[in-house]
C-alpha cells in the first residue's frame, strides 16, 4: 500500500522530483532509482508527469537535463538529475542554491580545455597564458577561445592568469572551431577524447576543468515543508541502503562444533578489525565448545580475500561464507543528514 506522506488532492504533491525526459539519461536515472526500490512510473512513453511507486507525496517531472538546473536554481523542484557541469555552469549562486546529495555512477564526462597538437610547447595553462599574452602582443587582439561553458570557462582561466583570452560563444559543433578558424582554442565537454583526437585536439596537462558526472542534487530554494523533508527521509535512506551495498560484502564466519570458539572483545579486536579491514560487526554469536560461536561483518568488496585469510588460515573459524546484501541500512543515513545541515 503506498504511503501517504502527505493529506493534500493528488494534484498538490509536496515533493517534486525532475528527471530528464529522454535518452540515455532517463533510461539510467530510472534504472538506478528502481534498484534502490524507487520505482519511477511515468505517464505514458512521451508523458512530462508520473510518481513513485509506494509514496503517493511525490510527483515526478521530466523536463530537459538544462530545464533540471533552472527548477532547482529557482525553487520549483525539490531536487533534479542532471549532470554537474550543467548545475555549475546555469546557476551563478551554486554554492547557495544547490546541494549535491549524490553522484549517481553514470553520465561521466569531463569539461576540459582542448588546444591544437600543433602547439607543441604549450603543456601546462600557464604555457596557454603566456602564449595567449604573445598573441595578443602579436595580432593585436586575444586568442578566441570557443565554448557553451561561458562561466566555468571564465572562473577557471581566471584562476590560471589567462586574462588575453577571448570567450566565443559556440552554439554548433565545438571541437570544429580551430580548424574553421572560427577560435584557435575551446573548451568542451568530452567522454573519451576521441572526437578531440579526431580534430587534432588535446588537453593540457591540468587542462581538466571540472570531472562531472549525474548527480542527484537539491534546491535549497524550494519549499521544505515537514512532508518534503519526510519524503526526502524516504527517498534516501533507500537510495543510501543501495549505494553503500553495491560496495560491500557480508561475511558470516562460524567456528565448528569441538573447535576453540573465538570470542572476539568488541572494545579490542573488533575494533581493531574495523580499523584494519573497515569492517562491522552486525551480528554474533558466542556459544560454548560444543555450540561454536559466530559473528557476520560487512566490509568493502575489495577487501574480501585479506578478511578472509585472516579469520580463515589463522584457524579462528572453520567457515566463512559471503553474500552480496542488496541493500545496507544503518542507524544514520548521511544524505539525509548532509541534506538537513543545509536547509534553513
Amino acid at each position: 500500500m503506498p504511503i501517504d506522506l502527505n493529506d493534500e488532492p493528488q494534484d498538490l504533491k509536496t515533493f517534486i522530483l525532475a528527471v530528464p525526459s529522454k535518452g540515455r539519461l532517463e533510461e539510467k536515472s530510472a534504472e538506478i532509482f528502481s534498484k534502490a526500490g524507487l520505482t519511477l512510473i511515468r505517464d505514458g512513453a512521451r508523458g512530462y508527469q508520473g510518481e513513485m511507486a509506494g509514496i503517493d507525496s511525490v510527483r515526478v517531472e521530466y523536463v530537459s537535463a538544462g530545464d533540471i538546473a533552472a527548477r532547482l536554481a529557482e525553487g520549483s523542484a525539490h531536487m533534479g538529475i542532471t549532470g554537474e557541469d550543467l548545475l555549475r555552469e546555469e546557476i551563478a549562486d551554486f554554492n547557495s542554491a544547490i546541494h549535491l546529495v549524490s553522484p549517481l555512477g553514470f553520465g561521466q564526462a569531463d569539461v576540459v580545455v582542448a588546444i591544437p597538437d600543433g602547439w607543441v610547447d604549450v603543456t601546462t595553462m600557464n604555457d596557454l597564458a603566456d602564449v595567449a599574452a604573445e598573441f595578443r602582443a602579436r595580432h593585436g587582439r586575444r586568442l578566441r577561445v570557443a565554448t557553451k561553458y561561458t562561466h566555468l570557462t571564465t572562473d577557471f582561466f581566471g584562476r590560471h592568469g589567462a586574462d588575453d583570452c577571448e570567450l566565443v560563444q559556440s552554439f554548433g559543433a565545438t571541437e570544429g572551431a580551430p580548424g574553421s578558424g572560427a577560435a584557435e582554442a575551446i573548451v568542451d565537454i568530452t567522454s573519451t577524447g576521441a572526437t578531440l583526437g579526431a580534430n587534432n585536439l588535446r588537453i593540457p596537462e591540468d587542462g581538466v576543468i571540472l570531472k562531472s558526472e549525474a548527480q542527484l542534487a537539491a534546491s535549497l530554494k524550494a519549499d521544505w515543508s515537514d512532508k518534503a523533508r519526510a519524503a526526502a527521509k524516504f527517498i534516501l535512506t533507500r537510495l543510501e541502503a543501495y549505494q553503500i551495498a553495491k560496495k560491500q560484502i557480508k561475511v558470516s564466519l562460524r567456528s565448528s562444533p569441538g573447535m576453540a570458539s573465538p570470542k572476539l572483545n568488541p572494545q579490542k579486536e573488533i575494533r581493531e578489525l574495523n580499523e584494519k579491514y573497515d569492517a562491522k560487526l552486525v551480528d554474533m554469536f558466542t556459544g560454548s565448545t560444543d555450540q561454536g560461536s559466530s559473528y557476520t561483518f560487512v566490509l568493502p568488496a575489495n577487501q574480501q580475500a585479506a578478511f578472509m585469510d585472516d579469520m580463515i588460515s589463522n584457524q579462528l573459524f572453520a567457515i566463512g561464507e559471503v553474500s552480496k546484501p542488496d541493500f545496507l541500512y544503518f542507524q544514520r543515513c548521511e544524505m539525509l543528514e548532509r541534506l538537513l545541515g543545509r536547509l534553513v
